[in-house]
């Protein structure tokens, strides 16, 4: 008599039945939790290291000119803070207080600069690694009753370690397609049938995929964020996911133009793709692992720094605004004498969001959420 067919066994066999996956080296797995709340927080991480004095560019402090001669002057924020040219299109969630930006902030890596440890870090959300096997949106999922995931079936690449945990969470990617007969869907419930988990998931699954058909179209980032989108008018409160392309260690300008593309067309599919009612209640944010030295090196890029910034969008955001307490960019200011000083903890402001989104307790964002983090004074970042 043939042994059992395994839950395992049978993925790994799927290809047989149907099962396939379209899948792009840029489309990277997108994570979802149900919550019982009505606020969306979408987290986006954003993978290299960017930027921020390229992305909001201090034009008011006199030493930017001498640091930065290949600067594209972008649209003014403040008087101080001038945006790059390729956010242009955002310009208008700017002026209608739907965008903002904390400056001069960092995770508490420091000096090595690492991507893999940078990252780890920054979705850990601790101050060191040992010991860390989730992630800060898990561990507030886990401060949250009644959370759901919306499905428990994954299909993917890797995964979003921000949402790593015991919380319920589902990995979807935005490109897998289940096309499976009548007959493998049989044999797969039968297989499945003693797991009511597993049995449900991969009906939902099923259902899910059947119900994409062409809303996703367009480039691979915005194939993600649409489908963020149609999760989030659902049952869906909290996404994440990642935007690659920022590390700019040689011709910074070209491949920031293209990354920062990337980034505008994924908040500005999510605004459309939510719809006003639902994008009142949404606040997104994008962090990176560290930030870049000051000065371009001589291949015109930078090198792994410190201190960058972070994305505030959504209309539940109090937008208009460069938050942070700027360090000033004369050598003596610099982290290092090379980087930008950071006088913030980027995980402050996301502590601050969820306080005010989800109703998180100031001692469980700091002990628990994020372990050693003083969060200061509340920056009021939503409405």
């Amino acid at each position: 008599m043939p042994a059992p067919l395994s839950r395992r066994a049978f993925l790994a066999r799927s290809t047989i039945a149907g099962c396939s996956l379209a899948a792009s080296p840029l489309v990277t797995p997108v994570s979802f939790a149900a919550a019982p709340w009505e606020t969306r927080l979408v987290v986006i991480i954003l993978r290299g290291g960017m930027d921020g004095l390229a992305v909001v560019q201090p034009h008011g402090a006199p030493e930017y000119a001498g640091l930065r001669p290949d600067r594209q002057a972008g649209p003014d924020l403040d008087g101080f803070f001038a945006l790059h040219p390729a956010l242009a299109p955002l310009m208008g969630l700017w002026a209608r207080g739907d965008l903002g930006f904390v400056h001069a902030v960092s995770t508490p890596y420091r000096d090595k600069r690492s991507h893999f440890d940078g990252q780890d870090l920054l979705e850990a959300g601790t101050v060191t690694l040992e010991g860390v096997r989730d992630g800060w949106l898990n561990r507030m999922l886990g401060q949250m009753t009644g959370v759901q995931a919306r499905t428990a079936f994954a299909v993917g690449r890797g995964e979003m370690k921000v949402l790593a945990g015991p919380a319920p969470v589902a990995d979807w990617t935005p490109d897998a397609k289940l096309t499976i007969s009548p007959q493998a869907m049989r044999l797969a419930e039968l297989v499945m049938q003693d797991d009511p988990a597993f049995h449900a998931a991969l009906s939902e699954a099923a259902m899910l995929s059947q119900t994409r058909g062409t809303r996703t179209k367009g480039k691979p980032h915005q194939k993600i964020a649409a489908f963020v989108a149609e999760q989030l008018r659902g049952d869906t409160r909290v996404a994440s996911f990642s935007i690659n392309g920022w590390d700019t260690h040689r011709a910074q300008q070209r491949a920031l133009n293209g990354a920062l593309g990337r980034l505008s067309d994924a908040i500005l599919t999510l605004r459309d793709g939510v719809g006003a009612a639902i994008w009142e209640r949404t606040a997104i944010v994008a962090m990176t692992e560290f930030g870049r030295t000051a000065r371009l090196n001589g291949t015109g890029g930078t090198d792994h720094g410190t201190g960058g910034a972070m994305v505030l969008a959504g209309g539940a955001i109090r937008g208009g605004r460069v938050l942070g307490d700027w360090p000033g960019l004369d050598e003596a200011d610099l982290y290092g004498r090379r980087d930008l000083m950071p006088t913030g903890d980027v995980r402050a402001p996301a502590a601050w969001l969820m306080r005010g989104l989800a109703g998180l307790e100031r001692s469980a964002l700091e002990r628990v959420v994020f372990p050693g983090l003083d969060m200061g004074r509340d920056p009021g970042l939503l409405l």
